[in-house]
């Protein structure tokens, strides 16, 4: 079986740091791959260090002429079973499906047809890593540290995220991410005085050292079709609280694998913070029961066994 996956995303986001987790863990289990990305220096190291020797090309805007033809060749060339593109501006070079998000009751709900639209979640990595240090980056060793980790934009409603902060005494918050609404959130930050307690660190690739420094972890999204923090929150055992946009409303149990709070709402997500702050009693049986969960379906192992399963379907 062999499958050409083609990525075209942004320089960073977590779809794109996903595709690079996925392909790589594809590629252990034996797949034979050919992977086509947009020109990025540090993605195409990522996949190298995992063994994969990408090809890169310009997946440019509405006037490249080129990059269309070039992936043609590269397809022609390779003979792929299955062609699997990754986000909008890839998929436009491969086919025209109708304009659909990825979660399958919403494209059924767009007309494709409902057996041919299928869900496979995402995983993350279970791994044990030293925590970022929170004097590096002076945050009290002894304070509530809540950590969110996305792109800097309207969907992620980091915004609300400051302002519940705001409302929590004595609260730190680290936000991992980079985009086009840094400079407004720093001069929010600011604004609402709170240089000392709350960090924009800009994209980051330690994922997992964050989680490990953080007491909690928040996902304040407006718009979340899946949500992948989620799962990695629930893979380092770090007590979740989530907007509840339907990615987290379809996964999250509030009060047994994590809490939920209305999305926009700044004070219900503050008094959620303060809860978890708090009450270590809840945070261990939040994390406990998000375990099991996670171990049933979200590891590395159980998330490609669902990968290979649906290609080796689509083949019949």
């Amino acid at each position: 079986m062999r499958v050409l996956q083609a990525m075209a995303g942004a320089q960073f986001g977590g779809a794109e740091t996903y595709f690079v987790d996925l392909v790589s863990a594809l590629h252990r289990a034996g797949l034979d791959q050919k992977v086509v990305i947009r020109g990025n220096r540090a993605r195409a190291q990522a996949l190298r260090r995992a063994g994969i020797e990408p090809a890169q090309i310009r997946f440019g805007g509405i006037i490249d002429c080129l990059s269309g033809p070039r992936l043609r060749r590269i397809i022609a060339a390779y003979k792929p079973d299955i062609v699997q593109s990754w986000m909008h501006r890839a998929t436009r070079f491969v086919s025209r499906p109708p304009e659909t998000a990825d979660i399958r009751c919403h494209q059924v709900r767009q007309g494709w047809p409902q057996d041919r639209a299928h869900y496979i979640p995402t995983f993350a990595h279970t791994k044990t890593v030293p925590p970022v240090p929170r004097e590096s980056l002076g945050t009290p060793k002894d304070a509530p540290l809540f950590l969110a980790l996305g792109r800097l934009h309207s969907s992620k409603a980091f915004d609300v995220l400051i302002r519940a902060t705001a409302q929590v005494p004595g609260a730190h918050l680290w936000i991992a991410g980079d985009g086009p609404l840094r400079r407004p959130l720093a001069r929010l930050v600011a604004g609402l005085g709170l240089a000392a307690r709350v960090k924009l660190l800009g994209w980051r690739e330690d994922r997992e050292a964050l989680l490990a420094a953080a007491d909690y972890c928040v996902l304040p999204s407006r718009f979340e079709p899946f949500g992948t923090v989620m799962i990695e929150a629930w893979a380092q055992n770090v007590p979740l609280i989530a907007a509840a946009a339907a990615g987290p409303r379809g996964l999250i149990k509030d009060g047994r694998n994590g809490l939920l709070v209305a999305i926009d709402d700044a004070e219900a997500l503050a008094r959620a913070m303060g809860r978890l702050a708090r009450d270590p009693g809840l945070c261990a049986r939040l994390v406990a029961e998000a375990r099991t969960g996670f171990d049933a379906a979200y590891t590395e192992a159980a998330v490609v066994s669902r990968v290979l399963d649906f290609y080796r379907g689509l083949l019949g």
